[in-house]
């Protein structure tokens, strides 16, 4: 089975939450009652996020995180490989030349790059504004957000 992480999971859930509110400053303890997940998980995800440019982290009385792109140039590609690394389903579908040790012989390779192109164009293709117009209102359930449930 191909499972992304609950953590990558979230981080969708916690994006598609800022992104909705259109630009406000949002506070981890705000976003985890928000979306009902837990705290100290959604302060981890966060800076991940700001680290991997996606939020931008403002300090201070009035601090919290932001977008630090409009909505409509986030994917979920971006928000995916800011969390778990390159999308590759394989060994063989990585940018690391020789990462499998039967890629010389592999007679499927082919296929897996393939499969693992139209899997990241997909998620690329989606935006955090396609998430936020297709998302019902209340708190946010991960599964439900990415259409996943």
């Amino acid at each position: 089975m191909i499972r992304m992480t609950k953590q990558t999971d979230y981080a969708i859930v916690l994006m598609s939450q800022i992104a909705e509110s259109g630009g406000a400053r949002h506070t981890a303890s705000a976003l985890a009652a928000d979306t009902l997940l837990p705290q100290p998980m959604v302060s981890k995800i966060l800076k991940l996020l700001a680290k991997a440019g996606l939020l931008e982290s403002h300090r201070g009385a009035k601090g919290g995180y932001t977008l630090a792109q409009a909505p409509r140039d986030v994917t979920v590609a971006g928000i995916i490989a800011a969390l778990e690394g390159p999308i590759s389903i394989t060994e063989c579908t990585s940018d690391v030349p020789h990462e499998c040790s039967y890629e010389a012989s592999c007679r499927v390779r082919g296929n897996w790059r393939r499969i693992n192109d139209a899997v990241r164009k997909a998620l690329e293709s989606i935006t955090l504004d396609d998430i936020v117009l297709s998302t019902p209102k209340g708190p946010a359930h991960s599964t439900q957000l990415i259409g996943l449930g």
